[in-house]
């Protein structure tokens, strides 16, 4: 599963706010900042819709044993 680290370090690779996030994932900036705080446990729905704003700029999320590793993405548009 996604962990607040990974969705932390996406965000901050795409130079996107987390605003920004929250309107393309349909969320609220509140729902963005406790993720990526990892102060809440999550819904399925909400990982994966931010997951996916993410996956569509580019970035993968890796995974050892089921756990977050890292990300891999190309270096972003200037």
């Amino acid at each position: 599963m996604v962990n607040a680290a990974q969705l932390r370090a996406a965000r901050v690779w795409l130079s996107m706010s987390q605003d920004e996030v929250a309107a393309e994932a349909g969320l609220t900036r509140q729902t963005i900042v406790r993720l990526e705080q990892d102060t809440s446990s999550a819904q399925e729905r909400t990982l994966r819709d931010v997951r996916r704003v993410f996956e569509a700029r580019g970035v993968q999320f890796l995974f050892r044993d089921g756990l977050g590793v890292g990300i891999s993405a190309e270096r972003p548009p200037a």
